[in-house]
């Protein structure tokens, strides 16, 4: 009998022995997006403009991220392209991080039609005024008692 315990307690304890304490688990997910630079870039450097080149446009200059840490790039000259208005690039917060969006030359002529459809709306705006006027501004508005009084 004591023989028979002295097994049941040795196959308890290897048993014990044989099965997992604790389980850790880690799990790290890194998602590598591209064009995704999760660190935010430096300010712009101060560039002094340089003088005017006539056919030429100045593209300013910018942080370049080369994978590790950013760089400067320094500023250049552009073809100029009649009829359109260069936009430069720049740098837009994006899920969490930043990415470069090119600068792009976009046309001039859907400035100006923006701008004669603001200046429309504008005079639109005024005509509406000058006829719905409400109060005392009205030329034709006379206040209860006031014509009686010969004020109006």
């Amino acid at each position: 009998m004591k023989t028979r315990i002295a097994m049941l307690a040795a196959a308890g304890a290897l048993s014990i022995l044989a099965s997992p304490l604790a389980a850790n688990a880690q799990v790290s997910v890194n998602i590598n997006v591209p064009g995704l630079v999760m660190t935010a870039p430096p300010p712009p450097r101060y560039e002094p403009l340089p003088p005017p080149r006539g056919g030429f446009v100045w593209v300013p200059g910018r942080w370049i991220w080369d994978g590790r840490a950013y760089a400067w790039r320094a500023g250049g000259w552009q073809p100029e392209r009649p009829g359109y208005v260069y936009a430069p690039g720049r740098w837009i917060e994006d899920r969490g991080g930043w990415r470069w969006t090119e600068g792009d030359w976009r046309r001039e002529a859907r400035r100006e039609a923006r701008r004669e459809r603001e200046w429309e709306e504008d005079r639109r705006h005024d005509r509406y005024e000058r006829d719905h006027r409400h109060g005392h501004d009205r030329g034709d508005f006379c206040p209860p008692g006031q014509a009686k009084k010969g004020n109006c």
